[in-house]
């Protein structure tokens, strides 16, 4: 549905999105990640034609440049802030975008807005005028949905909904390119992660395979901790010790076991220790900070 390929963008002389290449299909849920700066919302200013670009962008199989935005008529978008008219009704505003009422009225009614679609968009909370926002963004049965931090000002309850429209709309093949830094509640809907940082693609993969890229480790007790660690370490077996018990990696439990019986040392447990999705998140750009610093002091060039 839409190519990204061998994307550059520059202000001035800086890079600041550098050879950017990947592909969102039908159906799928992208969530874009990556620290502050990294260039999240210059990629979907620069999928939506808003930006001076290198490189190709296709969507339904036609080119999006900054002077043809043919193709984003199948594009539903927020981007910062919600484009709306601050002295027109929500419902005004909305009427300005859509092209069926049978579809606003369906809008209207799954994201919960009845009660204040009528009032001046002035008056709403954040968090309602966010909701207006994306409300926009669904009106027309887009085929692809930008959403830049589209939880941002909304309660549990919304949130929730929100979540649920999405998966909704993605059953029916709405294909959403996602930015949030609420991380765990991008984990719940996307099926895949596009990490960026510096400008660069870091992870592009289905979130299943995400899960699996930090190596699994297992809680270790036994019956002399201290020990433990003098054995495995003797062995060249990674181990991590912390206040009441010690992790090691998953491929490593059955070298442990019988180290453990050699030495005499009773095991009292052993059970998977499941790291978080932040945790990954923070372990990926950790490593690629690191392999930058070595490439920088090997090369002098970053």
């Amino acid at each position: 549905m839409l190519q990204v390929k061998n994307i550059a963008v520059f202000i001035g002389h800086k890079k600041i999105i550098d050879d950017l290449s990947f592909q969102v299909q039908p159906g799928d849920i992208v969530g874009l990640v990556g620290p502050n700066g990294a260039g999240k919302t210059t990629i979907m200013k620069t999928i939506l034609g808003l930006t001076n670009f290198q490189g190709q962008i296709i969507f339904a199989n036609q080119k999006i440049t900054e002077n043809n935005h043919t193709a984003l008529a199948q594009v539903g978008a927020l981007i910062e802030h919600p484009a709306i008219y601050p002295f027109l009704t929500g419902l005004q505003n909305l009427e300005l975008y859509s092209h069926s009422h049978e579809d606003l009225l369906q809008v209207i009614s799954r994201l919960q807005m009845e009660h204040y679609i009528s009032k001046q968009s002035k008056n709403y909370s954040l968090g309602m005028k966010q909701k207006l926002g994306i409300a926009i963004a669904l009106l027309n049965h887009p085929q692809l949905v930008i959403l830049d931090e589209p939880l941002n000002g909304l309660d549990i309850e919304a949130t929730i909904g929100i979540r649920k429209i999405i998966q909704q709309y993605a059953e029916q093949g709405t294909a959403f390119f996602i930015s949030s830094h609420v991380l765990s509640e991008l984990q719940k809907i996307m099926t895949r992660l596009i990490l960026i940082n510096d400008g660069q693609i870091i992870i592009d993969q289905a979130l299943t395979e995400i899960r699996n890229l930090n190596q699994c480790q297992y809680k270790l007790l036994t019956t002399n901790l201290d020990k433990t660690v003098d054995i495995l370490s003797k062995h060249h077996l990674p181990v991590q010790k912390n206040e009441n018990y010690l992790l090691i990696n998953h491929t490593d439990i059955f070298k442990v076991q019988d180290l453990l019986y050699v030495h005499n040392l009773r095991l009292l447990e052993l059970a998977p220790q499941e790291t978080n999705f932040e945790k990954i998140i923070v372990n990926l750009l950790e490593q690629q900070r690191r392999q930058t610093h070595d490439n920088y002091h090997k090369t002098g060039t970053f």
